[in-house]
């Protein structure tokens, strides 16, 4: 039964293989020579010039592994990732650096026409780190975001603009497997909050050279008021995104912007608003465990004559880092069909879905355009 079995074939180094280090001044790629024994990699990375108190190495190594000759010692390259250490911090002065990405803009008035725009930062998890990087990465996808978002404000002639968080702007350190968020984390929950209040302040300052704004925030699970891992309190009071909301409506009322604020009734989670004849339901999408079951969790609560009721035209969700957009059924006024629309991150990456489902998305902020007697017919930008 077992004469026709054959040896494992001899493993090779590959032919293109070469030991050595690249390094672009923030991240390098180290790959060793053969080595019959684990070498230490902070003192390989040192007598290449990287010493170890200013650069170290990321996640794990990689291995590739090879036979000298018949009958002679197992050889093994090793291959992984390091980067220059981030120096310490200090909150104010991350943020006015981050400030310095914005390109030279016109702030010149503009013509305002019936139309709105509506911009949905979502999931920011500020003080989340993964393998998209920490919180100062995200502070620089997200201040990208904004000079793209400008662009298309200035182009626009919008009358009004809605600035939507779409929750989530925090990571906290408690709404999941609470050991790996606290291991995870790169700023406190106090830091955390003072960095997103910054952020979606820089969102209204430049946003309000344009249009009036209004601005709303949900309750979101990042964001919950949670003691031993379990939601505690009012949901449309007792939320992080929504304390930031009320920060904001008292920054903005004593420097005289014209902002106004929207945020659910207490013991609800999400809310809706009218601009011309579009109804648009604003929700995080934590009631769902699944993307469609934000569809499902619309439908209950069409029958059950909650706030997300029929006539909802438009429904904005997040929760599920990526971008979906799907047409429903019809509207209530017959003029058209209504709209579910998925909003992508702006987060560092979650690592643990990727590593369950094989699949990631690329970050940005959505936005989407109403005319004011036009139905939403589906048009959507990520930027």
């Amino acid at each position: 039964m077992l004469e026709n079995l054959e040896p494992a074939p001899k493993v090779s180094s590959p032919k293109d293989f070469r030991a050595g280090v690249v390094f672009d001044g923030t991240q390098g790629t180290a790959t060793t020579e053969g080595l019959a024994d684990l070498p230490n990699f902070d003192d390989f990375l040192l007598e290449r010039g990287y010493p170890p108190e200013e650069y170290e190495i990321v996640g794990s190594p990689r291995t590739s592994q090879w036979q000298q000759r018949e009958g002679g010692d197992w050889l093994t390259s090793y291959r992984f990732t390091f980067r220059k250490k981030v120096a310490d911090f200090d909150l104010p002065a991350l943020f006015a650096m981050a400030k310095r990405t914005k390109s030279a803009t016109n702030r010149g008035k503009v013509k305002t026409e019936d139309k709105s725009l509506i911009i949905c930062p979502a999931d920011f998890q500020i003080g989340k780190g993964a393998s998209k990087g920490g919180h100062e990465e995200t502070i620089v996808r997200v201040m990208e975001s904004y000079d793209r978002i400008e662009e298309q404000v200035k182009a626009g002639n919008y009358e009004h603009l809605y600035i939507l968080d779409m929750g989530d702007i925090i990571e906290s350190v408690s709404s999941k497997a609470q050991f790996e968020q606290l291991q995870s984390n790169t700023l406190s929950p106090m830091q955390q909050t003072d960095m997103a209040a910054s952020l979606m302040f820089e969102l209204i300052k430049r946003m309000s050279k344009y249009a009036p704004i209004t601005y709303g925030s949900i309750a979101s699970n990042h964001c919950q008021n949670r003691f031993m891992g379990q939601a505690v309190g009012k949901p449309g009071l007792d939320d992080w995104g929504i304390v930031i909301a009320q920060q904001l409506r008292r920054l903005t009322t004593e420097l005289g912007m014209d902002v106004t604020y929207l945020i659910p009734q207490p013991d609800d989670e999400g809310f809706a608003f009218q601009y011309g004849i579009n109804t648009i339901g604003v929700v995080h999408g934590h009631q769902a465990s699944r993307p469609a079951g934000v569809k499902k969790y619309w439908a209950d609560a069409v029958f059950g004559e909650q706030w997300l009721n029929a006539t909802v035209d438009v429904l904005i969700s997040a929760h599920f880092h990526h971008l979906a957009l799907e047409e429903l059924g019809q509207r209530q006024d017959g003029k058209g069909s209504k709209f579910w629309v998925q909003c992508p991150t702006s987060d560092g990456g979650s690592d643990w879905f990727r590593r369950k489902a094989g699949v990631d998305s690329s970050t940005g902020i959505l936005t989407l355009e109403l005319e004011k007697n036009t139905p939403f017919s589906g048009s959507v930008t990520k930027h």
